[in-house]
């Protein structure tokens, strides 16, 4: 079964969506928790979480290896359920290989982000350890959006990493309700996903004639409030 995990730093919503079942946990990054408005990263990574004891994925953005694992152990003792995110490379290309197996020695959950192809993901399993637990987030949609097909780069990353009973394949950068069903069909073992689209993926079930129904409604709703007339 594919996890749902909500890719969201917003504290209300972040309230919200930890009571809802179908939500497994949640994944922030530095613009997330910008555009939330935080202020001081730690203080506000922390209140995230301690609002709940699903696993929490926090993001070091830092540019060098020193630095990030520096911020990587730190943020690994904000919380029992907290995932250290760290980028496969930094921001001049250099894959962040050095940082992932210093912290992964150190048995420090990870997410290893912004990652597009299984180049990348078996340059990740190289590594780590075959223990300690590690998602690598593979961004379909950021593909999708280049015009660049993400399904070859899941299924090699997933056959790839089948050996590590640790590793979690992780469906990210979510645009639709139905990538949630295309990731399931691969077998990633999660998929993170915007709230709004949570929401959709609950309606789940809905028949063609209820759909069809439901537009029109919508339609003669909105002319209404408009007062159109011909």
């Amino acid at each position: 079964m594919t996890k749902i995990y909500c890719d969201i730093a917003d504290i209300n919503l972040i309230k919200k969506f930890n009571k809802k079942q179908i939500v497994e946990g949640f994944t922030t990054n530095p613009s997330l928790m910008r555009k939330a408005g935080a202020e001081n990263y730690e203080n506000y990574s922390k209140k995230i979480l301690k609002l709940t004891k699903k696993p929490v994925s926090c993001e070091v953005f830092a540019d060098d290896n020193q630095s990030m694992i520096h911020q990587g152990k730190i943020i690994n003792n904000w919380g029992n359920n907290v995932y250290v995110k760290v980028p496969v490379t930094n921001s001049k290309g250099k894959f962040t290989g050095k940082v992932i197996k210093n912290l992964n020695q150190k048995k420090i959950k990870l997410n290893i982000t912004a990652v597009y192809t299984a180049n990348q993901t078996k340059k990740i399993l190289k590594n780590i350890d075959k223990k300690t637990s590690v998602i690598i987030s593979i961004f379909a949609g950021r593909m999708a959006d280049t015009g660049k097909d993400p399904i070859p780069q899941f299924k090699k990353s997933i056959k790839a990493s089948k050996k590590f009973k640790n590793v979690k394949i992780l469906w990210a950068s979510t645009r639709e309700p139905y990538n949630y069903l295309q990731a399931k069909k691969l077998g990633c073992h999660i998929i993170t996903v915007p709230p709004s689209i949570i929401e959709k993926i609950e309606n789940f079930g809905k028949s063609y004639s209820r759909l069809t129904i439901d537009t029109v409604k919508g339609f003669l709703k909105d002319t209404k409030k408009s007062s159109f007339k011909i």
